[in-house]
């Protein structure tokens, strides 16, 4: 027994550091900003307490709902492009018949590792009105009248920041949904190989519901990652033209530090954490949900 409780005390002393530096970075900063909510408050000294009167202001705050839909729309567009790709590419790379495995893993992966204001500025230079890529090969073509400010352009606009986002993460989903299918034994290819199945149906019949778990996890990290964007948008239209691809957390930044509503951007910044939460753990439960009635 004295040997169990030291060794779960040392066990203790050895994640201390680590949970005291998680609280500090995380812990402490959530429950800072859930406290100055409750303040009108513009980041001095004085600081004026209204209660729940800045959250109230938040969800009534048409930008914010704005902004919402906007990160919604990012999360479906995300899913289907970078997740389906995804599963898309690792599915083909993982037959025997492609060569160079190696060298298409690597330059798939390649975009994940940049940094997404670098992504950001690249995708600016190929939207640009004067030497975008785009613009220069409608010009090359005959269709130089199509050419247009394209981030200008209010009715695509978000559809157009949703392409870097795609592009960036396709080989990042890849390398991880590859590494499922590297598990599964392929003697059950070869099998099903001789009786007959197809391409397709060995992906949805087959290598779906074997990789269900890591699909679950992709899933997770994609809506997480695109309830919480900001530095590529920043970079690649700053939230503009207008608020037209102004997403949760730029509103939460300009709100805090460009107008100085320092209470107003904390409680705007629990209200995103209460439905980045909200949404991540609905689409948990509604995983599950599916996943057991294909168990059952």
């Amino acid at each position: 027994m004295g040997y169990l409780k030291m060794k779960k005390g040392s066990m203790l002393l050895c994640l201390l550091p680590g949970i005291i530096w998680y609280s500090f970075i995380i812990l402490v900063p959530v429950i800072l900003a859930g406290y100055y909510g409750f303040f009108d408050w513009s980041g001095g000294i004085n600081k004026t307490f209204i209660g729940i009167q800045n959250y109230i202001d938040v969800l009534k705050d048409s930008v914010f709902i704005l902004s919402l839909k906007n990160n919604l729309f990012l999360v479906v567009v995300c899913l289907i492009g970078q997740l389906g790709l995804a599963f898309l590419f690792a599915f083909m790379l993982n037959s025997r018949h492609v060569r160079l495995k190696g060298l298409h893993r690597t330059m798939s992966y390649f975009p994940a590792v940049l940094s997404a204001v670098v992504v950001g500025f690249i995708w600016s230079f190929i939207y640009d009105y004067n030497y975008g890529f785009i613009n220069a090969f409608l010009k090359l073509i005959g269709q130089g009248d199509k050419a247009q400010a394209w981030l200008s352009n209010e009715k695509i606009v978000m559809a157009l920041v949703a392409i870097p986002l795609v592009w960036q993460y396709i080989g990042y989903y890849m390398i991880i949904i590859m590494s499922a299918m590297s598990s599964v034994d392929p003697q059950i290819f070869e099998m099903a190989e001789i009786d007959g199945a197809s391409g397709w149906k060995k992906a949805v019949y087959i290598t779906l519901p074997l990789i269900k778990n890591t699909l679950i996890v992709c899933v997770t990290l994609c809506i997480a990652g695109n309830m919480k964007i900001f530095d590529l948008i920043y970079s690649l239209t700053g939230g503009g033209p207008g608020n037209s691809t102004s997403v949760m957390a730029m509103y939460a930044y300009k709100s805090s530090f460009l107008s100085y509503k320092m209470g107003y951007g904390s409680a705007m910044s629990i209200v995103i954490l209460v439905i980045s939460l909200v949404v991540v753990g609905g689409s948990q439960l509604l995983m599950r949900h599916f996943t057991k009635e294909d168990e059952g």
